[in-house]
């Protein structure tokens, strides 16, 4: 997507590592070839994941990739040894902000109450506050949000690690924000769910008349 409010972005070669990674992950189980560098080729691979999937293929496929990145005996022993305390939560806030920029772009750490097993509402530094969503700035679509980032992103902290995640995109500002520590709620009951698309950005959606 092209657009002229979209950021420009400078990766650095750690990133550039991570996008050669994150690529080749994909390409591996849908059984491509990355055909074009960079976070554009990135995107563009990644959108092949939609083609003729439902939402939960989609999510499914995107698991095996998360899953291919991190051994399963390593995600075990992090289940079994790490409990989500606040210290924990808010480390892989910290974790997140450092590792995931490329990906989403520029976030910060915030306070956000989580909901503890009392019912109590603790305030812990275990939030992460992306900005503007690079990709889906670059996307530019509510489906791939949610299908390809949002609901395998959650499930695959909040099982595979057990560590409870909610992600809360904003389509208005395209801004989200993670919350380590609380755990998401059922989709059915969230604004994303009864989000239209962007009619303006995304290529497979079109306009009501």
């Amino acid at each position: 997507m092209e657009a002229p409010f979209q950021q420009q972005y400078q990766d650095n070669w750690f990133e550039r590592i991570l996008i050669w990674l994150f690529s080749h992950k994909i390409a591996r189980v849908l059984g491509l070839k990355v055909e074009l560098s960079g976070y554009e080729g990135f995107v563009k691979l990644s959108e092949q994941i939609t083609r003729g999937r439902n939402a939960t293929e989609q999510q499914d496929a995107v698991a095996i990739i998360l899953q291919s990145l991190v051994p399963t005996p390593v995600l075990f022993l992090i289940r079994t040894l790490f409990s989500p305390t606040q210290l924990v939560c808010e480390l892989n806030a910290w974790f997140a902000t450092v590792l995931f920029q490329w990906l989403v772009g520029p976030c910060e750490v915030q306070t956000a109450g989580v909901i503890i097993k009392n019912g109590e509402i603790r305030q812990q530094k275990s939030a992460v506050k992306i900005k503007k969503c690079r990709y889906l700035e670059n996307s530019g679509c509510v489906g791939t949000c949610v299908n390809l980032c949002k609901l395998p992103t959650q499930k695959f902290f909040t099982q595979g690690f057990g560590i409870p995640l909610t992600m809360t995109p904003d389509f208005e500002d395209m801004s989200c924000k993670m919350v380590f520590g609380q755990l998401p709620p059922q989709l059915e009951t969230e604004d994303v769910y009864h989000q239209v698309c962007l009619v303006d950005h995304c290529h497979v959606a079109s306009k009501i008349k």
